[in-house]
């Protein structure tokens, strides 16, 4: 398959690559033998039922846990080899709850504090905060505490906070929980503008309609066990395997899928809104 996955072990555009990865608690298993690579670049969304794992894992790839047996290599380097600090500047991830990862008294000093942390020069530090406020939408809360931001303004200060790590590789746990529309067509816009910089996206999300709108590759966990991986539109075209997975259709999909048993001529690789739209002013067109 060309793309997102199953590169050759040596293909040096790889960027994150598991390889028979086990966990688990109290020898009660969690994972049980993930293995996948991502290519360098990708946009990869990690979907399944609550209790599939997805989250596990992404510690896994932070070094937060450590897997109980099998090699996580990021950017071509073992990762049992590194600490969770050497990691981190490869690695940055916004949890599910951002008061997790928020701790300083303004907005502008939690965005410094990453950068500062890792040893980039002071005089650059200004301008990477600036520009992070800027890409989440919150330059006007930037002397602000932001523990007094709303849960989704608190949100967009820990993604901006990554941000300015200038991480090669970066994780969201949740990203759209608890956003409105505009705030995640803004985030749909960032992670655009994060791919063509050439960064690496993971996305765990349940919100199969944004996944299924900006996220061309997808891994699906069920039981800590990897189910299908692939393209995202043949996964959420496979109704069975969502069904199996405790995962629901997207409404613009379920259309699709509709749809197609009236218009033969209906590409079965359209899930997008966008692209149905697309095809029916094409189609009026015609006329």
């Amino acid at each position: 398959m060309i793309g997102g996955f199953l590169l050759s072990y040596k293909d040096e555009s790889v960027a994150v690559e598991l390889d028979d990865v086990w966990f688990g608690y109290d020898s009660e298993p969690v994972l049980q033998g993930i293995s996948f690579k991502i290519k360098k670049g990708s946009k990869v969304a990690i979907i399944g039922e609550n209790g599939a794992g997805k989250t596990t894992l992404l510690r896994c790839l932070i070094g937060i846990i450590r897997p109980t047996k099998g090699n996580i290599i990021i950017n071509g380097e073992d990762s049992k080899k590194s600490s969770v600090a050497e990691i981190a500047r490869k690695v940055g991830i916004v949890f599910q709850n951002p008061d997790y990862q928020l701790f300083s008294k303004t907005v502008s000093e939690e965005l410094a504090f990453g950068p500062r942390n890792i040893g980039v020069p002071e005089e650059f530090i200004p301008e990477k905060v600036h520009s992070a406020l800027e890409a989440l939408n919150i330059l006007k809360y930037a002397e602000n505490s932001p523990f007094l931001l709303s849960e989704g303004e608190r949100r967009r200060v820990a993604i901006a906070s990554i941000l300015t790590m200038n991480s090669i590789i970066i994780c969201f746990d949740e990203p759209t929980l608890g956003q409105d529309s505009y705030a995640k067509t803004r985030f749909s816009e960032l992670l655009s503008n994060l791919s063509s910089q050439g960064k690496t996206i993971i996305v765990v999300s349940h919100d199969v309609d944004f996944v299924s709108e900006n996220i061309p590759w997808a891994i699906v966990l069920s039981r800590g066990q990897i189910k299908a991986k692939g393209p995202t539109k043949e996964i959420l075209t496979d109704t069975k395997l969502m069904d199996e997975c405790g995962l629901g259709t997207p409404p613009t999909v379920e259309f699709a899928l509709h749809y197609r048993k009236f218009d033969k001529n209906f590409p079965k690789t359209i899930i997008r809104e966008k692209e149905v739209l697309e095809y029916f002013l094409h189609q009026k067109n015609q006329k």
